[in-house]
């Protein structure tokens, strides 16, 4: 290979060593620059939430680099949403109509770990730990352990939604990227296996507890244990500023998630000990200046209430080697064609995300939602290569968010013309080979 074979990538979480498989076995050597030490042999947190949602995107593009086979047997399928009403009782609503079609929770460090080895099994990717980038200059790397690395080659940013990489671009883009916070954060509890080491819930789905203005979720893992986030407004009547101490924790727990309570694990210390995260999208119009390209959440982080942070970035390594691929490895060019083809579908999923939210917390409870499924999924079972749900648009299919997004207005649209009670199939017919074309 010519002398455009070195390659640096900053981060190591999950697009970082994906990224670096994939380089690698087109034949470019990579330097991947990790703040952390090495989670493999360290006892550390692997990022920000403890599992994740891993559907079809993500997928596609580890099957692309030839790694989905090691990670398999990390997945729990969920088929649905398991969604548990105030009153006590749960009502199953799946994913969709195709038992094939569902998401799966998976561990993020675990999924972590697998990608770093492989990538160094390419034999062509030096992982580098304890390197905190704190300045990208032109054609220079400087960490804060003192170290100045010459940045030959292209140097892709995967750094995460605080990324160094995007603060230099900014520095050098009329249009400075922008963090637009949610109100919103998080906080992750847990619930352990019962004593004889099983799932305390239904394993096959994520659960969730719709409370109107926040939401408590869990998702299953691998030990039978099940990772639960509380999502909430920062501010205002029920929120984090509100929960002060024990005594109002529990009382808030007790009002609106009784049935949630008995099942978690050291509660409400656990609610004490564990940190609030919080929830912001990062909007960047200039992914690329120099030699230096943003990738995943570095570009585009998105709140995570459509489970497709993790996806999108995965899916732009795929995109990205696409580009290579058709700019005869003229790195200009593949940049700019990876930015100017990319950053409409993730506006779209960053859009998609947020609404979302309020369907999870919200909506799915409401019987004018579960209406208007009905009609979708009645409609996908007629005109399944035509009238798509936009849930499975996104999870279960490669059509970009952007068209995904579009289709969905023209969808909802056409099903706020229909009758859930009496189907009209014909005017259906009529309003969809009208406005939809079919989907290869």
């Amino acid at each position: 290979m010519s002398g455009d074979s070195k390659k640096t990538i900053i981060g190591s979480g999950l697009t970082g060593p994906l990224l670096a498989i994939m380089l690698a076995n087109r034949g470019y050597t990579v330097d991947l620059y990790e703040k952390r030490a090495d989670l493999r042999k360290a006892d550390i947190s692997a990022g920000r939430s403890i599992n994740l949602a891993l559907s079809h995107r993500g997928i596609h593009a580890l099957k692309s680099a030839n790694v989905f086979n090691e990670i398999e047997p990390l997945l729990i399928p969920m088929k649905g949403r398991m969604v548990h009403l105030p009153d006590g009782n749960t009502d199953f609503q799946p994913y969709s109509i195709n038992s094939h079609e569902y998401i799966n929770s998976v561990s993020r460090g675990e999924l972590n770990k697998i990608l770093m080895t492989v990538a160094e099994k390419t034999g062509n990717v030096n992982i580098h730990f304890k390197h905190t980038l704190s300045k990208a200059e032109s054609g220079v790397l400087v960490f804060e352990n003192g170290k100045r690395i010459e940045a030959e080659g292209e140097v892709f940013g995967a750094d995460g939604a605080g990324s160094v990489v995007r603060q230099y671009i900014d520095s050098n883009s009329d249009k400075p990227s922008k963090s637009e916070p949610l109100g919103h954060a998080y906080k992750e509890l847990s619930i352990s296996a019962d004593a004889a080491g099983e799932f305390k819930l239904e394993p096959n789905a994520l659960h969730i507890w719709p409370r109107g203005q926040f939401m408590l979720i869990a998702l299953p893992n691998t030990d039978k244990s099940f990772t639960c986030t509380l999502f909430m407004p920062i501010e205002g009547e029920n929120s984090f500023t509100t929960l002060v101490n024990a005594d109002d924790v529990s009382c808030f727990f007790n009002e609106y998630f009784a049935d949630a309570l008995p099942l978690l694990d050291d509660f409400p210390w656990t609610y004490f000990d564990n940190p609030t995260g919080k929830l912001a999208t990062i909007y960047a119009e200039r992914w690329h200046y120099e030699n230096f390209c943003l990738i995943g959440d570095a570009a585009h982080a998105v709140v995570p209430f459509f489970g497709q942070g993790m996806n999108a970035s995965f899916e732009d390594c795929e995109v990205l080697l696409g580009c290579i691929d058709e700019c005869n490895r003229n790195w200009q060019a593949i940049f700019s064609a990876f930015n100017e083809k990319r950053k409409p579908d993730t506006d779209a999923i960053a859009k998609m995300a947020i609404e979302n939210y309020i369907e999870m917390r919200d909506l799915v409870a409401q019987p004018e939602y579960l209406a208007r499924k009905k009609i979708a999924n009645q409609l996908y079972r007629k005109f399944p290569n035509q009238f798509i749900p936009r849930y499975n648009m996104v999870s279960f299919s490669s059509i970009p968010y952007a068209e995904v997004y579009r289709r969905g207005m023209v969808q909802k649209e056409i099903i706020s013309n229909l009758n859930s009670e009496n189907l009209d199939f014909p005017l259906a017919e009529s309003l969809i080979s009208e406005q939809l074309e079919p989907v290869n």
